[in-house]
């Protein structure tokens, strides 16, 4: 769990780059449209919870799957909430690891890369809490591989974390029967999104507010020696499509 200054920074963060947050989420649609692919329900749920929404991408396509249900849209930016107010039935700025919400009032608890800011065990039995006996949970988060690459480029450089800490599949499995739920289908797939050079694929990843590492980031700039090394130890990863950013992506399924 992050504590209360760097969720603070965390949201600042994602509240600063609502504007430019769609420009630049190709692998989060990517893998929000993995995730509605893999959910298979017995019957359309009437009440969804998409938890951590961001603009709303996520909520616009469960609308189109599920046009009845009623739609609430949480997100811990409030400039976020702001652009997804026009996907859901209702929205607001909340913590998703303490939702404002009654117990068992939702058949879906949905959430596509949100979780990986939060407490594994914290927010799925907060999710167990609001889902109705027999409730879904479908989520997706970044594994232990994510940014691999960004790791070993800076890792001659200095002992400063520059990602997060990603947890595994096992433990997202643990966390999730440890709140009680049961039926789990855990998938992996590896995803790479391709950039013509380093800063263009670190401007990215600021853009859509995902640059804040937690405690242990580097706090001060970089010298242009220290630069120079990082951008040439990146190259090593270059392809015929560019340099690449890879995600180790996490799909998660389960049952109340």
């Amino acid at each position: 769990m992050l504590p209360p200054p760097i969720k603070q920074r965390v949201r600042e963060s994602f509240d600063r780059a609502a504007t430019t947050y769609d420009g630049a989420a190709i692998l989060q649609r990517r893998v929000c449209d993995r995730l509605l692919d893999g959910l298979s329900l017995n019957g359309s749920p009437r009440h969804i919870i998409d938890a951590g929404c961001g603009t709303g991408y996520g909520a616009r396509n469960l609308r189109r799957r599920w046009p009845d249900a009623h739609l609430t849209g949480v997100d811990f930016a409030p400039a976020m909430i702001e652009l997804a107010r026009r996907e859901t039935d209702a929205s607001f700025a909340a913590d998703i690891e303490h939702l404002p919400c009654p117990t068992a009032q939702f058949n879906l608890w949905w959430s596509s890369l949100s979780i990986q800011w939060c407490d594994p065990l914290t927010v799925f039995a907060e999710a167990f809490r609001v889902l109705q006996p027999g409730g879904t949970l479908a989520v997706s988060t970044l594994g232990p591989e994510t940014f691999h690459e960004l790791r070993i480029a800076f890792s001659g450089i200095d002992t400063h974390r520059h990602t997060l800490a990603f947890d595994t599949p096992e433990t997202v499995g643990q966390a999730l029967e440890q709140a009680g739920f049961s039926h789990l289908e855990i998938r992996r797939e590896h995803h790479a999104i391709h950039y013509p050079d380093l800063k263009t694929l670190l401007r990215a990843v600021k853009a859509i507010g995902a640059h804040n590492v937690g405690e242990g980031g580097r706090s001060g700039m970089m010298g242009r020696a220290a630069w120079q090394h990082v951008e040439a130890a990146y190259e090593r990863f270059r392809t015929a499509d560019g340099l690449p950013a890879s995600y180790d992506v996490i799909l998660a399924y389960a049952t109340k």
